[in-house]
């Protein structure tokens, strides 16, 4: 299977630890010198529509890239723990 990286883009990152979905596939980082894939990278989500920036980029080695179908990146990866989401009306339901 021959893929442009602009046919990459938009992908799912699923781990094939526990089978959760890490995110879209957004960039591939390269060594120009050596002509080699060095990682992927998983942009960060927004916060309340980007207003409020993004979460932190997830940088996944390419040693830990198991297979790229034609829907989904399957990695070898756990991604870091994220807090749970806490919504803006909880405080305010918790106060009465």
């Amino acid at each position: 299977m021959i893929v442009r990286i602009g046919e990459m883009r938009n992908r799912d990152v699923i781990s094939i630890r526990d089978g959760a979905r890490i995110g879209f596939l957004g960039d591939i980082e390269f060594d120009a010198e050596k002509a080699q894939l060095i990682a992927v990278v998983v942009y960060g989500r927004a916060r309340f529509f980007g207003l409020l920036g993004h979460e932190d980029d997830c940088v996944i080695p390419w040693q830990q890239v198991r297979t790229m179908g034609e829907d989904a990146v399957l990695v070898d990866f756990e991604p870091p723990k994220r807090p749970p989401r806490r919504h803006f009306w909880t405080g305010w339901l918790e106060e009465r």
